[in-house]
């Protein structure tokens, strides 16, 4: 395995990778699909517990795995985790060769608020507000090719994750930002596939976030696929004694998960 850190955008965040370096003994593993997986913790922090230990389950089953430590609190205005997030994945395809990466199959996973965040990845790249700021005129280079959002943020309206919502709005009324935030108004039929998982008793992002979300995205005929578990809290990560959270039951995620994108990519670690 090789690690890789580069720092990304203006508050230089870090992305991490680990990668599977090739061997004359699996020539058809030169290039892999990569994995970028994003911690939540309502934009004010990024929890270690949904980072490593998911890219670890990643790497595990054949991917290139990476985690990126995106901007939280007073920094996380403007957009600007979204900016690091599309800029991570412009790098990816920029260092594919180095990296071992196939361009095309670069999925990104996230939880609760990085959640959000990993939506953003197949949804902002469509909303001019954003594009315009940052000056990304290729949408194409900086959309993820899958999304798995786990426990998600997605709405900004009567089901929103308040205090997520409340930190990227930086005080502002701006109605079309807030608008923006609210992934199941923006989703197109450009969104990538989508995964997801939530607990129906998460008391913390409610399960309709999730359902929203699978509703736009059946209205577009965006391939998705949604596990509803009848019970099992918020932020259970990979579910394992590992982050102190062990669900034998909510733990199938992790396997569903893995299956639908081998099947997506087409892939067989």
């Amino acid at each position: 395995m090789k690690t890789v850190t580069e720092k990304i955008g203006g508050n230089e965040m870090l992305l991490t990778g680990y990668i599977h370096d090739p061997h004359y003994s699996m020539p058809d593993y030169d290039k892999r699909p990569a994995v970028l997986i994003l911690g939540g913790g309502g934009y004010e922090f990024v929890a270690f517990r949904e980072k490593e230990p998911v890219a670890a389950a990643f790497y595990m089953k054949g991917y290139q795995a990476f985690t990126l430590m995106y901007s939280t609190v007073e920094k996380a205005a403007g957009m600007m985790p979204m900016y690091e997030l599309a800029t991570a994945i412009k790098l990816m395809r920029e260092k594919c060769e180095e990296w071992c990466i196939l361009p095309d199959k670069i999925a990104v996973c996230g939880f609760s608020a990085g959640g959000h965040l990993a939506g953003c990845s197949g949804i902002m790249p469509d909303n001019a507000i954003f594009t315009e700021k940052f000056g990304f005129n290729d949408t194409e280079e900086i959309r993820s090719n899958a999304m798995i959002l786990c426990y998600p943020v997605i709405t900004s309206g009567k089901f929103a994750h308040k205090g997520s919502i409340n930190t990227l709005m930086a005080g502002e009324t701006n109605d079309a930002l807030k608008e923006a935030f609210s992934l199941e108004k923006n989703v197109s039929e450009k969104t990538p596939p989508t995964f997801m998982w939530h607990a129906a008793d998460d008391a913390c992002v409610p399960v309709e976030n999730s359902l929203l979300m699978a509703s736009a995205l059946s209205a577009k005929k965006v391939p998705f696929e949604l596990h509803v578990f009848h019970e099992g809290g918020h932020g259970a990560s990979m579910c394992t004694n590992e982050v102190g959270r062990k669900d034998e039951h909510c733990a199938h995620w992790f396997e569903l998960c893995c299956e639908w994108l081998n099947s997506t990519f087409d892939f067989r670690s």
